[in-house]
């Protein structure tokens, strides 16, 4: 961690004692780059990212989680299309396999697979 842990501190004052792992990992990416560039790696607006470490953001977060497991700290699901993917990667996929698709293969595979999908029920 830097000397100007400034996203730490605000993670651990947001969130106490109960403070997640991947909320940890957000705070270290932010102290590392910055808060503007975490966001922008992650595909999240700064604003959304303050309010997650303060532990202030009002909609679920179960997507912002997935995507810091997967971009930041490389977590992998098994998906039964595309083997071993980021749970960033698996989030995506279930948002674009929403609507049907015929742009290729994938997205036709995808779109019949990822409703049927364990992942689907993971609260998002």
């Amino acid at each position: 961690m830097t000397a100007n842990a400034v996203a730490m501190t605000k993670a651990r004052s947001g969130w106490g004692e109960a403070l997640p792992d991947w909320v940890r990992a957000l705070a270290v990416e932010c102290d590392l780059t910055s808060q503007a560039r975490a966001a922008y790696r992650l595909g999240y607006s700064p604003g959304a990212i303050n309010s997650v470490l303060s532990n202030k953001y009002k909609a679920s977060m179960k997507s912002i989680e997935q995507t810091v497991r997967g971009v930041l700290m490389a977590e992998t699901v098994t998906c039964p299309v595309l083997g071993k993917i980021g749970t960033d990667k698996c989030r995506m996929w279930r948002e674009r396999s929403k609507e049907f698709s015929a742009a290729n293969s994938t997205h036709v595979r995808m779109f019949k697979t990822c409703p049927t999908c364990p992942m689907v029920g993971d609260g998002e």
